[in-house]
């Protein structure tokens, strides 16, 4: 009992600190305010972070609850749609990849961060009904690769300072 209480509430924390990320990234100024709709992806650090220490179950649930908290907080139905869609596209990648260890969780990370943009767009020419929204995915493919390069290493050295630490 100790330990699914030590766990849930170690999970809880995860959740309130990839919140706290997302309302971060929300208040910084746009990276190239040229190019609409790029993020760093603060909050995948804790989520690859989750993926790597407790599994695809437990990311999935701290994800979950993020989504629905900054749509809820800081967004609307649609930013949930397009964040849900670009999350349950990299996190199903990223697993893949982890579990095949095809490569280091910043190759992992990329993944994710492309997968991220990849499902946003294709939600996005859904909505609109349009293909060509598709050919800002090569926009946001060179910027997700260099997002996922940067989440990547700071889950790497997270991941790394808490190797010993059971959660």
């Amino acid at each position: 009992m100790k330990n699914k209480i030590r766990r849930y509430s170690v999970l809880g924390l995860l959740t309130a600190v990839a919140l706290v990320l997302s309302y971060v990234e929300a208040i910084l100024p746009p990276i190239w305010s040229a190019v609409p709709g790029i993020k760093i992806g603060l909050p995948n650090i804790i989520i690859i972070f989750v993926l790597y220490k407790t599994g695809l179950k437990d990311a999935i649930t701290v994800s979950a609850i993020r989504l629905f908290l900054v749509a809820l907080l800081f967004g609307n139905a649609m930013t949930l749609a397009y964040s849900a869609a670009g999350a349950i596209l990299s996190l199903s990648l990223m697993t893949l990849c982890k579990k095949l260890n095809l490569f280091s969780t910043v190759g992992v990370s990329i993944v994710g961060g492309v997968a991220h943009n990849l499902g946003q767009i294709l939600v996005a020419m859904a909505i609109f009904e349009t293909s060509q929204i598709g050919y800002y995915m090569l926009v946001l493919a060179v910027t997700g690769t260099v997002a996922g390069i940067f989440v990547g290493i700071a889950a790497s050295i997270i991941i790394k300072r808490f190797e010993k630490i059971k959660i």
